[in-house]
């Protein structure tokens, strides 16, 4: 050890210690946040996939001298710069959030105690700890008073450890129970547990199941492009008998909308913006796929102190017992407040009651840990005094014990002060008890505890009370918010210890009390047994180990630092009302990029399955000796078909509300609609050009007829697959549709736009033929919706009576 911090190892640093070590690079210098660095965010977004097969399209369009038939050229810039402003908007919005959000030590320095950021510790740094601390750098215990550290997150190992003087501690670990102090010894990227939290909260939008599903589902396309890009290539080139201008726009106009090129961009927007839109609460997503995740929930544990309940509570009253003096009592409670170095909220509000401690000297100390439910001090000839859980210390069948569960009874929180018989750090504390008085704080309910938990019954999600709170207690707080189940609390004391029973019990009760840590996290691993996904709230450092093993561990801004490093989403305003705004946030995300996925899906199958056709023909064309067919668009017009029937209703209908929890099979239910409507609209399309195609002899005007007799089937039929993807109907949807109809009849009528974009609709039986051709087309999408929704019984979950519901009042 250094003679500087031999010296230092009561107060701490000097600040001219602390700047030295600054200017030796001895600082604490890991990232407060590893988000990506905007110039990452723009590499990312422009050096994509897809972006390399438009951009080589575009120049091979540019190629040819038609400037307008590049404009899917566009779809580069705007796929870029609209992916790249909303990653940048959500890196802020979770920087700032994780500023506000990240645990401070306290550090001492020139003998006092401040809270600092972690990056600005120093080497050498006296450390101060409590009950839910987290380190945050390595270092050697410097002091220590029954310090013990939880090192599960980086060992696995559930057990506390027993920390005393000059013993290790890691970063990433957390105090369990007891106080002291510790010396940096490793800071930066020396410590142990650096580089895990720089990979635990990397801004990143690849790890969940709805991505996963998209990159299916895009290598399923990609192998089809490849023999479907071959065969347009080949025929616009050699099969056509085309010049090589033409030609080569055929081929583009073939192979771009085989791009889904909106797909992964729509997916970004719609995790950014849920980001952007949940930091306006006070919400901090430290997992993006967080936010999906916790739309998939169907069971929340939910603490009852300080989520159910406020954090403050009032010393409401308080009962001597037997022959206890009642100013001996409060002196011998005001000591206990006095000598506690980091207070719960419960000696928090004995202290603002009892200010004034009797000074009485100190001998022995035993802190408050979550296994034993109390504490307690020794002072010499002043006795040995232990405050904790009536139930515990107390003979349940005694009188006092009656009285102490009678108040918990109504709401109220109990604890008994009591005088033991022995040291209280003596092995076999507390030994015999005598109840001195019950401690009476009152709780106050959180005024919108009651609506948040009637939002999660209306949407089908079970909520369980989970407390090491008296059962009593719990239950009574429970039945005051009209929790089911609520008025037959169980006291986990008498739960089973086999996992499938723990489930039984479990699923059909919703209030626990006397909950040990170890005991919350069985209860969720037993209701993931059962396949729920399960989301556990808490503050307390006994929810930690629930809350890494939970599918979406939700913690309270003012909870204990170790909390807030383990949950994927902490509600900095404290509010467990946040939490339905997360849960629909959630839902609005999964469920809306469903709905798009379908848009761009059907785009990609009937482009796919026309440039099949179109090639086959030309193919056979050679064999059997009969006129080659060219592509019947031009890329112009492939750009405006998707215009109003994906691009702009797609964004749309990506930011809108949408309440339906999010299901498993996503790959499988939007290919279930994709499939059948891009094979009619690529089949009825198909038809609709034979009609009019005069052969390869044909004038421009008869072409530019053809392609436009295509074109009108194409989108007559594209149009009525966004109005079944837009079910159910709202004002907004209506409008929507009307608006996109609108669009394509001025686009069609519109004498200039006729001419810019090379359509001809005059000819009465030709279009008269491609509208009959949309109609049959419109009737088979129409009915393979139908029968694959009968098939799997979804009918009422595609046309529901109330097209709005709880997430759409609450995104209001």
């Amino acid at each position: 050890m250094s003679t500087t911090a031999q010296t230092s190892r009561a107060t701490g640093l000097t600040t001219a210690e602390v700047e030295q070590r600054r200017r030796d690079g001895s600082a604490n210098d890991v990232p407060d946040r590893a988000s990506r660095s905007v110039g990452d965010i723009v590499r990312a977004n422009v050096f994509t996939r897809i972006n390399a097969i438009l951009g080589v399209l575009f120049i091979l369009v540019l190629a040819t001298g038609s400037i307008v038939d590049g404009m899917f050229g566009l779809l580069i810039v705007a796929n870029s710069a609209v992916g790249i402003i909303q990653e940048i908007r959500a890196k802020r919005t979770l920087d700032e959030l994780a500023i506000v959000g990240q645990a401070k030590p306290t550090v001492r320095r020139d003998g006092t105690a401040v809270e600092i950021a972690p990056r600005e510790v120093v080497l050498d740094d006296l450390i101060e700890l409590g009950p839910g601390d987290q380190i945050v750098v390595d270092g050697t215990v410097e002091e220590s008073a029954l310090l013990e550290v939880d090192e599960s997150l980086l060992t696995g190992e559930a057990d506390p450890v027993d920390k005393s003087v000059g013993a290790a501690v890691m970063s990433g670990s957390y105090v369990v129970s007891g106080s002291g102090a510790y010396r940096a010894t490793k800071v930066g990227k020396d410590a142990y547990a650096a580089q895990l939290a720089e990979q635990a909260s990397r801004f990143t939008l690849v790890h969940s199941e709805l991505r996963a599903g998209i990159d299916k589902i895009l290598k399923f396309i990609t192998y089809l492009l490849i023999p479907a890009g071959l065969l347009s290539i080949y025929n616009q080139l050699f099969s056509s008998k085309e010049s090589w201008r033409p030609a080569v726009t055929g081929m583009v106009a073939a192979l771009v909308p085989m791009v889904p090129e909106g797909l992964v961009l729509m997916t970004s927007i719609a995790f950014a913006v849920g980001v952007v839109r949940l930091g306006r609460r006070k919400c901090l997503v430290q997992e993006l796929p967080a936010i999906e995740g916790l739309a998939r929930v169907d069971v929340v544990c939910a603490d009852k102190t300080g989520t159910l309940t406020e954090n403050g509570m009032r010393l409401s009253d308080l009962k001597t017992l037997e022959s206890f003096d009642d100013t001996e009592v409060r002196a011998a409670l005001a000591a206990l407040a006095a000598d506690d170095p980091r207070p719960n909220a419960s000696v928090q509000a004995i202290a603002e009651g009892l200010p004034e401690g009797p000074g009485w000297p100190r001998t022995a100390v035993a802190p408050f840990s979550s296994a034993k439910k109390w504490s307690g001090c020794s002072y010499g000839a002043h006795g040995d005094w232990l405050l904790g859980a009536p139930d515990v210390l107390l003979d349940p069948a005694s009188e006092h014990a009656r009285v102490a569960e009678d108040l918990g009874s109504s709401g109220l929180r109990v604890l008994l002060l009591a005088r033991g018989d022995r040291p209280v750090d003596a092995p076999d504390a507390p030994g015999t008890v005598r109840p001195a008085a019950l401690v009476v704080l009152e709780q106050k309910v959180r005024p919108d505890a009651g609506e948040t938990l009637e939002y999660f019954a209306s949407q089908n999600v079970s909520i369980k009370v989970i407390s090491g709170d008296n059962a009593v207690s719990v239950g009574a707080v429970a039945s005051s918010l009209r929790l089911p189940g609520g008025d037959h609390p169980i006291d986990a004391r008498e739960l089973p210890e086999d996992r499938d029973q723990l489930a039984d019990v479990v699923e059909h009760s919703t209030t626990f009390g006397r909950v040990r840590p170890d005991q919350k996290r069985a209860m969720v691993s037993a209701l993931q047994s059962r396949g729920h996904t399960v989301a556990m709230t808490g503050d307390g450092v006994n929810d930690v180990l629930a809350l890494k093993d939970s599918d979406i561990g939700v913690a309270m801004g003012a909870g204990s630092p170790a909390t807030r490093a383990v949950a994927q989403i902490v509600l900095l305003d404290n509010k467990f009302a946040t939490l339905p705004y997360v849960v629909a946030e959630g839902r609005r995300v999964i469920g809306n990029i469903e709905r798009v996925s379908n848009l761009f899906l059907t785009k990609t199958v009937y482009s796919v399955l026309l440039a099949f056709l179109v090639g086959l023909a030309g193919i056979g064309s050679q064999i059997f000796d009969y006129e080659p067919i060219g592509y019947p668009f031009l890329p112009r017009h492939v750009t405006i078909a998707a215009w109003f029937t994906i691009g702009i209703p797609a964004f749309i209908l990506s930011l809108a509300p949408n309440n339906e929890r999010a299901r498993t099979g996503f790959v499988s239910r939007v290919m279930r609609l994709a499939i059948p409507s891009g094979v009619v609209i690529g089949a009825a399309t198909f038809v609709a050009y034979l009609i009019a195609y005069a052969g390869p002899d044909a004038g421009e005007q008869q072409k530019i007829q053809a392609g436009t007799a295509a074109l009108i089937t194409l989108i007559m039929i594209a149009v009525w697959v966004l109005a079944i993807v837009a079910r159910p109907y709202v004002w907004w949807k209506v409008v929507l549709l009307a608006a996109s109809v609108a669009a394509y009849v001025v686009l069609f009528t519109v004498p200039f736009t006729r001419e810019f974009f090379k359509l001809d609709p005059s000819n009465v039986r030709l279009t008269g033929a491609a509208v009959a051709c949309g109609v049959v087309g419109i009737v088979l999408v129409e009915a393979a919706w139908w029968v694959s929704a009968a098939l799997l019984g979804e009918r009422r979950q595609l046309f529901p009576s109330s097209p709005g519901g709880a997430a759409d009042q609450l995104d209001a």
